[in-house]
């Protein structure tokens, strides 16, 4: 059930950054990346088995900030991309500013969300830093090497930059945030098969995004 659930999720997400771009072009994509960020860093408490590896499921909403960012390198620039990237970082810090805020308030007696709210959004500070720090340098590691292997093909290959940047980039994402998260808390075997595990499944999730980036490419040029 849940690798279907995946599948339709890919499909919906990614086709829902496109129907961003469609309408609002340039602006939607810029904004997809902070919209996905908080929405990824919400739903990716939760874990489920997907392929049989237990995945965390804000794993596609997150894949799709560079699928959005390498639609903004192939369609716009990369100081749009970069753009789109400090603002998904200002989104995250923000949420996490703000949930502490609510947080602190101490609820009524007619209140019903209070304990879920503190489950979800209670703080530990050294995993929103490392979620953080490894969202914004995997994010920039994509753009910069995207550009680079354009460069190189003098423009060819789409598919290749795609995968490539969008691949690599993950697994420093999951290696480097497991790695700052959980240091010293899990042995270095556990944290390996963590990272691998995630790793795998976000490298499927990389390939399928290929087709919706031809898309995108072809859509703007349908609107210029």
């Amino acid at each position: 059930m849940n690798n279907l659930i995946i599948i339709c999720e890919v499909v919906f997400v990614f086709t829902a950054l496109l129907l961003c771009k469609k309408l609002f072009r340039k602006s939607g994509v810029i904004a997809w990346v902070p919209i996905a960020t908080v929405l990824a860093n919400i739903i990716t408490a939760k874990n489920a088995e997907i392929i049989g590896l237990s995945t965390a499921i804000g794993t596609v909403m997150f894949a799709s900030t560079f699928l959005a960012t390498d639609i903004l390198s192939e369609c716009y620039s990369i100081e749009d991309a970069k753009k789109a990237v400090k603002l998904g970082l200002f989104s995250d810090v923000l949420l996490i500013v703000a949930t502490q805020i609510a947080l602190l308030y101490k609820p009524s007696a007619f209140d019903y969300a209070h304990d879920a709210m503190k489950t979800l959004f209670s703080l530990n500070l050294r995993i929103s830093i490392a979620s953080a720090v490894m969202y914004y340098i995997a994010n920039m590691a994509d753009i910069y090497i995207f550009n680079r292997i354009k460069q190189r093909t003098e423009g060819k290959a789409l598919w290749l930059r795609n995968n490539i940047s969008t691949i690599l980039c993950n697994c420093l994402e999951n290696f480097g945030f497991i790695g700052i998260a959980f240091a010293g808390i899990y042995d270095l075997q556990t944290i390996i098969t963590i990272a691998v595990s995630t790793s795998i499944i976000e490298a499927l999730v990389a390939v399928c995004d290929t087709p919706f980036l031809y898309l995108a490419k072809h859509i703007h040029g349908s609107d210029e």
